[in-house]
C-alpha cells in the first residue's frame, strides 16, 4: 500500500469524490491509459493531433460539449453544474504530446507527482499572458499569484509539493488581475490513476470596474489534464453566473475563453519540466 506523504503546505479535502478517488489509487500503479480517441471522438482526436486548440462558449443551459469521456471529470462538472445553475460555460480542449523519454503506454508514479506539483504551483501564474478581444492585445493575466493561509490572515505561504499526490487537496490563493481584480479563490485537486483535475472557486466578487460582474461563490474553472497515452488531453472549463446587463455576458465569455486558452498554455510549458 502507498503512503501519503505528508504535505509541506496545503490542507487535505476529504470528499465523496476524493474518497473514490482513494479507493483507486491505493495499491495501484497508474492504469493504462485510455486512447485520444475514446477520450475526445474520432473527430476531435484528429483535430487536436493536426495541432488545434478546441473552444466553444455557450451563454444559455450549458451543457458540457468539449468535456473528454472520463467517469470521474464527468462527475465534477455535474456537480458543478448543479451548484451554479444556467449560466455561461467557456471550454476550451487541446493536446499536449509526451517526448519520447516519457514512460510508456501511461505515465509513471514519479512524472505524474511531477504534473501535480505543476499544478500546485500557483505563484508561476504571475506574469502570464493572455489575448485581450476587447484590447485587440495581449495582456498580463495574474500580476499577483500567491497561495495563503487562510482567507482572512491571507498571509503568504510557498507553493505545496508531494512527493505522492494525495486523493484530495483544497487550498487558498491570493490572485490579483487586470480585469477583475484583486481576489480570494479556493482551489480544489482531485487526482486518480490517470487523471489530475482542480477546480478554482471565487471567495470573492469579480469586479470590472465598478460592476460587480461575477458574484462571490458564482465561478468555477476547471482544468483535468489526463493521461492519453502518447499525450495529455488537457481541457480547462470556466463556468459562471454573471450579472445581466446587456453586453457583459459576451464580454465575460470572451475573456473566460482567451483565460483557459493562456492556462492551457501555461500547464503545457509546465508539463515540458515535469517530463525532463
Amino acid at each position: 500500500m502507498q503512503k501519503t506523504t505528508k504535505p509541506r503546505r496545503g490542507n487535505l479535502l476529504v470528499s465523496r469524490g476524493a474518497l473514490f478517488t482513494l479507493v483507486l489509487v491505493l495499491g495501484l500503479s497508474p492504469a493504462a491509459a485510455l486512447s485520444l480517441e475514446e477520450l475526445a471522438g474520432a473527430e476531435a482526436a484528429a483535430e487536436l493531433r493536426a495541432g488545434k486548440t478546441l473552444s466553444q462558449v455557450q451563454l444559455k443551459d450549458p451543457s458540457p460539449a468539449l468535456a473528454p469521456r472520463h467517469g470521474e471529470l464527468r462527475n465534477i462538472l455535474d456537480r458543478t453544474l448543479a451548484e451554479l445553475g444556467s449560466g455561461i460555460m467557456a471550454e476550451s480542449l487541446t493536446l499536449y504530446e509526451k517526448p519520447p523519454s516519457a514512460s510508456r503506454p501511461a505515465w509513471n508514479s514519479a512524472e505524474r507527482a511531477a504534473l501535480f506539483n505543476s499544478a500546485l504551483a500557483i505563484s508561476s501564474l504571475r506574469g502570464i499572458q493572455y489575448y485581450s478581444a476587447s484590447r485587440g492585445t495581449m495582456r498580463t493575466f495574474y500580476e499577483y499569484s500567491r497561495v495563503i493561509d487562510s482567507p482572512e490572515s491571507k498571509q503568504e505561504l510557498p507553493d505545496p509539493s508531494y512527493e505522492e499526490p494525495p486523493a484530495g487537496l483544497s487550498l487558498y490563493a491570493r490572485q490579483r488581475d487586470l480585469t477583475f481584480g484583486d481576489n480570494i479563490y479556493e482551489y480544489r485537486y482531485y487526482t486518480g490513476p490517470d487523471s489530475l483535475i482542480f477546480v478554482q472557486r471565487n471567495l470573492t466578487a469579480l469586479k470590472a470596474g465598478i460592476i460587480s460582474a461575477v458574484g462571490r461563490d458564482k465561478l468555477r474553472s476547471l482544468v483535468a489534464i489526463i493521461d492519453a497515452g502518447d499525450s495529455l488531453l488537457i481541457y480547462a472549463v470556466s463556468l459562471a453566473k454573471a450579472a445581466a446587463l446587456p453586453g457583459l455576458g459576451n464580454r465575460i465569455s470572451n475573456s473566460f475563453t482567451n483565460r483557459a486558452q493562456a492556462i492551457l498554455s501555461w500547464f503545457s510549458s509546465r508539463a515540458g519540466e515535469a517530463f525532463d
